[in-house]
């Protein structure tokens, strides 16, 4: 059962993981300082901020051997395995995983798919700057680049989005407080010998209610230093597409070759609007609704079913809603049983609201 202080730890490091604006670069170097002393070494010579993930990589390809090994498994690996096994024992495997329900669990999704997403646009924004025109050259190049970040994007700690893991040993690990401390103060960052890159937070987090990343008027995630995704309800689209959003008309979706950007066209112009404008018909009709069907070349028809709530809004007005159902529902009732999870003959509403 969820405790009250679990409730408030999980206010904290929810906060911690959307965080936006500057670093507090004194509290995230003196943690630092800190992990790596708790690991036995000698504090990093230097350390460097950036602007992003985005411009940390970039500098530390830059780099070379300058900063000397990865110290990331001394500072973050070892003190938490060694800690998840010292509360798992303390707690049993059912304690374990009441604790990690109670709280990782809870931001394990968001933050995980948000730092994949970030890992992708810096592989993105990097693989823009591979000269040349023949294509068996880029692709391998391709490859030559993926290799190379996958070792720098291995030795980084993720700092706020390690919320995850890190709220599920909030009050219960001393040796991991350096650690939350960087989280809470900092973006990702890197440990090596001689040293440390620590990233500022985003600028501008925006996310829809599942917690994807989702603007439909600008980035999504924006660092200082300009690193962007733009996504629109987790989907990853370019920058100059929203420019276009809001003077989209049904021609214009029609022609869009990208089937992917067609449904997002489509949900941000509205199924209602399109079809209204688009000169669509119905095709099939019953007591339950309006089934109507939209072509997609290239892609799967678009089927929805337009139905009308039967208690009246304060005003004496009755609400449309459309419901978006499988391409090859044959009635409006077919298509409403479906939204019950049902079967058209089994779907006999004794009152429909």
């Amino acid at each position: 059962m969820l405790q009250v202080e679990d409730v408030d730890i999980m206010g904290k490091w929810r906060a911690i993981a959307a965080a936006t604006g500057p670093a507090d670069r004194a509290a995230a170097e003196d943690g630092v300082r800190r992990a790596y002393r708790d690991a036995g070494l000698t504090a990093p010579e230097r350390i460097v901020w950036a602007g992003s993930p985005l411009e940390a990589v970039v500098l530390l390809r830059t780099l070379g051997d300058e900063p000397g090994l990865s110290v990331r498994d001394r500072v973050r690996t070892r003190p938490w395995a060694d800690e998840r096994r010292r509360v798992h024992d303390e707690l049993g495997p059912g304690g374990w995983t009441e604790l990690w329900s109670a709280t990782g669990a809870r931001l394990w999704d968001t933050t995980r798919a948000l730092a994949d997403r970030i890992r992708a646009g810096i592989l993105e924004r990097l693989a823009e700057g591979i000269p040349g025109d023949e294509e068996a050259a880029l692709q391998e190049a391709l490859r030559e680049l993926e290799t190379e970040l996958r070792q720098i994007l291995l030795d980084a700690v993720l700092g706020q989005h390690d919320a995850a893991w890190l709220a599920a040993f909030d009050g219960r690990s001393d040796r991991l407080a350096p650690l939350a401390d960087i989280a809470a103060a900092a973006g990702w960052w890197w440990p090596y010998e001689k040293t440390a890159v620590i990233c500022e937070r985003p600028v501008e987090l925006h996310r829809d209610e599942a917690g994807r990343l989702d603007s439909g008027s600008g980035p999504a995630l924006l660092f200082p230093d300009g690193f962007a995704l733009h996504a629109w309800r987790g989907m990853p689209v370019p920058a100059a597409f929203l420019d276009e959003l809001t003077s989209l008309d049904p021609a214009r979706i029609r022609d869009e070759e990208n089937a992917e950007l067609r449904r997002v066209m489509l949900e941000f112009y509205g199924y209602d609007r399109y079809l209204a404008e688009s000169g669509a018909r119905p095709v099939h009709r019953d007591e339950t609704g309006v089934l109507w069907r939209i072509p997609m070349t290239g892609d799967e028809d678009v089927a929805m079913v337009e139905v009308v709530n039967s208690t009246p809004e304060p005003d004496g007005s009755h609400k449309t809603y459309w419901l978006r159902v499988p391409p090859r529902t044959a009635t409006a009732k077919e298509g409403v049983a479906w939204t019950f999870g049902l079967e058209e003959g089994e779907y006999e509403p004794l009152r429909q609201t």
